[in-house]
């Protein structure tokens, strides 16, 4: 014989119960009826308000301060040595007598720099030297190599092309490097050559 127990339809946990109580428990009473505040507010509409805003003054100068550098020493001694001298006579034109010295530094001295030619293209002064290694047994230290002509003419801007390859670590930028002479060949001769190296 089972023993049969009686459960109500209705059925509700204890937890629940524990929790619905309190509730039920708590009395509020209204003491006294709210009303929100009257404000009265007078703004133009889409108006932003301004401020005025003043930066930091900066003052850009210069100063003097000790650090320390490094320094490569180069020894130079003066000599007398025969140089090409270019004179250029233009009608009704002021001249002006200058020494025009392209310059390379090379990673030895085994290295020449050869001004091949001058010419005069849309008024400027066209200096296409020649650089090329002529001792691949030079002992290693950075030199610079140069050359130089003299040429009196009237007073224009200068622009250096060197035929060879930029050594490492060369820093003068204002020289435009070539393989060759061919890649300014149109414009050298539709300018007027001044000046032509012998050797």
């Amino acid at each position: 014989m089972k023993l049969r127990i009686a459960r109500p339809k209705h059925f509700i946990p204890l937890s629940l119960l524990l929790i619905v109580l309190p509730l039920g428990a708590c009395r509020v009473e209204q003491e006294e009826a709210g009303s929100l505040p009257d404000v009265d507010v007078a703004v133009e509409p889409g108006s932003l308000p301004e401020y005025d805003v003043q930066g930091p003054d900066v003052n850009v100068g210069v100063t003097e301060r000790t650090v320390t550098v490094p320094k490569v020493v180069v020894v130079q001694e003066e000599q007398t040595v025969n140089v090409p001298y270019i004179d250029v006579n233009v009608p009704g034109a002021d001249r002006v007598e200058r020494t025009i010295t392209p310059e390379v530094e090379v990673p030895s001295g085994g290295y020449d720099l050869t001004v091949q030619g001058v010419y005069a293209v849309n008024n400027e002064l066209w200096v296409v030297s020649q650089l090329e290694q002529v001792d691949a047994n030079a002992p290693s230290e950075p030199v610079r190599v140069s050359d130089r002509v003299v040429l009196n003419a009237p007073d224009m801007p200068v622009r250096h092309f060197v035929i060879g390859d930029r050594p490492n670590g060369s820093f003068n930028e204002q020289y435009t490097f070539i393989n060759s002479r061919e890649e300014i060949a149109s414009q050298l001769n539709d300018g007027r050559q001044l000046y032509e190296s012998t050797t």
